[in-house]
């Protein structure tokens, strides 16, 4: 007989989209104030055959959905942060049993928090996460380096130049402490701030179907 999942599935509010027999799954990951509906338009740009698993985080900020708690804009509170990767890792784990999707490759496109969380649960968690889209994520740990062995893990970071909300400076310590525990990063920056562009859809697009 199989575990148990650690989480209850029906308690956490997601969606569930099946793909193409043999299709790789995505995991789309809102940013703040967005939910597990519209997130779900990424999954058609980047790969339409895919199954795609959508989870809402499970964090209130006024009101606005979000993955784990911050202190200020930009300012993560970093113990929530490991606490929420790994309630996520849990989740993907125990959806990847309930949806019969242990075979399937999995990628998480994360945007913003989304990105963020991604980027968390993957950092702490390889052994259940190993490739992230992050469009507008940073480094999600502050002045900290909780990280292990990252042999495997591979990230693509899409960042704005400009972006005030996820600064150049965090994306460099991202890009640094990552390849430092040995996983692949490919980075894409471009002109601008916040948010994703047709280049950087298509820049996953392509990396995704490696």
């Amino acid at each position: 007989m199989s575990a148990l999942p650690a989480v209850d599935l029906g308690a956490w509010p997601h969606v569930f989209t099946p793909g193409e027999p043999g299709a790789p799954v995505l995991l789309t990951l809102h940013g703040t104030g967005g939910d597990e509906r519209e997130i779900t338009a990424l999954a058609a740009h980047l790969d339409p055959r895919a199954s795609v698993l959508s989870p809402r985080g499970r964090v209130s900020e006024a009101g606005a959905n979000r993955w784990f708690r911050r202190l200020r804009e930009g300012v993560f509170d970093v113990d929530d942060v490991i606490t929420r990767a790994a309630e996520l890792a849990e989740f993907i784990t125990a959806a990847r049993e309930t949806y019969a999707l242990t075979d399937a490759p999995l990628t998480a496109v994360g945007f913003s928090n989304g990105a963020n969380i991604a980027l968390a649960t993957a950092l702490l968690h390889p052994g259940v996460l190993t490739r992230v889209v992050a469009f507008s994520g940073m480094y999600p740990f502050g002045d900290r380096d909780p990280i292990g062995d990252l042999t495997g893990v591979e990230l693509l970071l899409l960042n704005g130049s400009a972006d005030p909300m996820a600064p150049a400076t965090s994306v460099d310590v991202l890009e640094r402490t990552a390849s430092a525990h040995g996983a692949s990063v490919t980075r894409n920056t471009r002109p601008g701030g916040h948010g994703i562009d047709g280049a950087e859809l298509q820049a996953a697009k392509a990396w995704l179907a490696r």
